[in-house]
C-alpha cells in the first residue's frame, strides 16, 4: 500500500484549526477516489516532553498510481486548496509507501 502523509505542525490557535480542518477539509479530502483507509493521529507527547508536531492525517492507496490519481482528481485538487487555505504554514504532505502486519501476542 502506499499513503499520503500529512503532517501538522502545532498550529497558534489549535481550535480554529480543528474547526477547518474537520469542517473544510475533511469532507472534500475524503472523497477522494481510491481511498482505501484513513487514520488520524494526534500526538500528546514524547518520552523527552512536548512535540511540535500535532497531527497526522493519512489516507492509504492500493499503489502509487492511485494515490497520484487520486490528487489529480477534481476532488483532489479541491483538498489540496482547501488544506492550503488554512494550513500551509503547518502543514507538511509526504508520500510512503507502507506495510503493516499484525503480530500474535507473546
Amino acid at each position: 500500500m502506499h499513503k499520503l502523509m500529512l503532517l501538522f505542525q502545532k498550529p497558534d490557535d489549535v481550535l480554529e484549526f480543528e474547526k477547518n480542518w474537520s469542517e473544510t477539509f475533511v469532507a472534500v479530502a475524503e472523497k477522494m477516489p481510491g481511498i482505501k483507509r484513513v487514520a488520524v493521529t494526534r500526538t500528546y507527547g514524547s518520552p523527552e516532553g512536548d512535540v511540535e508536531l500535532h497531527m497526522i492525517h493519512e489516507f492509504y492507496f492500493e499503489d502509487s498510481d492511485s494515490l497520484r490519481t487520486a490528487m489529480m482528481s477534481p476532488e483532489g485538487q479541491a483538498a489540496g486548496h482547501a488544506l492550503m487555505a488554512f494550513a500551509a504554514g503547518v502543514v507538511k504532505i509526504v508520500f510512503a509507501e507502507h506495510l503493516e502486519e499484525d503480530r500474535p501476542l507473546q
